[in-house]
């Protein structure tokens, strides 16, 4: 399957279609069934790497895990179950600096929903919000915040363009929500993100601090203030930052490959659906708070899936080339902020680094449960995270 074969849905604009780039248009997914069928023969026909010497994951996802997966994909897994659940939530695209970005758009029913922009990361997609999308746009009980969520595809991602050029940076892609954002009259709006959704989110607040009203990650990014010491911290964050170390010793192998030869991975990964899925599926696994059951299984497979017919494997790592190295935990963050904590999270710090940096940090939240994936996690607590934060502002 070539690069230029991803899914290229036949309504996915409109008969007469506009001649504005700047036009919002309905995206409509419709995966053909010979791409399926591809899929499928691939599956069935992958030559797996024989079983790992170790009876843990440290030398990555177990064979019989992946061997598992693959059967499940083929087997019991429903695409078209994903697209009508995509394609039932209001999906559109629109060009922004020549690139064309993908996005749900979910409006609540509620006259006093306020605008949240959500952004999602790295092996993410907006597979994500799919079960915090109706708790946050209609909860029920009136006396809980309601919002509209616009939730895209970060560029190279899902059903957005892949970059043909360089320079789609963290910075870009906050300056081109912002241009997303006003197509959609928002001009002021709440911000969320985790992963590179964390980084685009705090880079909004530090270069758009006008149009953001307040903004909620669960992976601030800081760095040590000066003169600041790990034995002056709680017991607590001392092991976090133990746990961080760790993480860049023995976890962040992918982030090096990514952020160096995004391009040559990149073959492997749109060539062969059982690489993809195995590349994705380990993190989850080990960035996830109990494993693999954290996550329904349904939806680690839609996950994987939006990848594979996205044919996303280069362009989602070239995001790691383009940003690293920018400098994106040193510009002070003057809007209001809130921070959730999730224990498995790979890389916590401080609440005083985080306020160093942060400094209008209005919610601190240290849960008990959850972990990198947060909203398919623990989606209940995740919505409450929000919720709470968000509680009382107005754009």
């Amino acid at each position: 399957m070539a690069s230029d074969d991803a899914p290229t849905p036949a309504d996915a604009t409109p008969a007469s279609a506009p001649t504005d780039p700047e036009a919002v248009i309905p995206f409509v997914l419709d995966i053909p069934e010979d791409q399926v069928a591809d899929l499928h023969e691939r599956l069935r026909r992958a030559r797996l790497a024989e079983p790992e010497p170790v009876d843990d994951w440290s030398q990555g996802i177990p064979s019989a895990m992946v061997e598992e997966l693959a059967r499940t994909w083929v087997e019991e897994y429903d695409v078209a179950a994903l697209q009508a659940e995509l394609n039932g939530l209001g999906q559109h695209r629109t060009e922004i600096d020549g690139l064309g970005i993908h996005f749900l758009h979910v409006q609540s029913p509620r006259d006093d929903a306020q605008p949240l922009l959500i952004t999602h990361g790295w092996p993410g997609s907006v597979v994500e919000f799919l079960d915090v999308l109706g708790p946050l746009t209609d909860p029920g009980d009136p006396s809980e915040p309601a919002f509209h969520v616009v939730a895209p595809s970060l560029p190279g991602f899902g059903f957005s363009d892949k970059p043909t050029t360089t320079g789609w940076t963290v910075d870009h892609v906050a300056d081109a929500w912002v241009v997303l954002m006003s197509r959609l009259g928002y001009p002021r709006f709440l911000a969320q993100g985790g992963d590179w959704g964390a980084m685009v989110t705090t880079a909004l607040g530090v270069r758009h601090p006008d149009r953001v009203a307040m903004l909620h990650t669960t992976m601030p990014l800081a760095t040590r203030p000066e003169g600041a010491r790990d034995e002056d911290l709680p017991e607590s964050e001392q092991r976090w930052l133990a746990q961080a170390r760790e993480f860049r010793e023995t976890g962040s192998g992918y982030s090096g490959q990514q952020r160096t030869r995004p391009q040559t991975l990149g073959y492997a990964l749109v060539d062969s659906p059982v690489g993809q899925l195995a590349w994705i599926a380990e993190k989850f696994g080990v960035w996830t708070d109990g494993g693999l059951a954290s996550v329904e299984r349904r939806r680690l497979l839609d996950n994987v899936a939006v990848y594979w017919f996205g044919a996303s494997g280069a362009s989602s790592a070239r995001l790691y080339w383009e940003s690293f190295g920018g400098g994106g935990r040193r510009a002070e963050v003057t809007v209001p902020s809130a921070v959730s904590v999730f224990p498995a999270e790979m890389a916590k710090m401080p609440r005083s680094w985080v306020e160093a940096r942060y400094t209008d940090l209005r919610r601190w939240s240290v849960l008990d449960r959850g972990g990198h994936f947060a909203s398919m996690e623990v989606p209940e607590v995740f919505v409450a995270e929000l919720r709470e934060s968000f509680r009382g502002v107005v754009c």
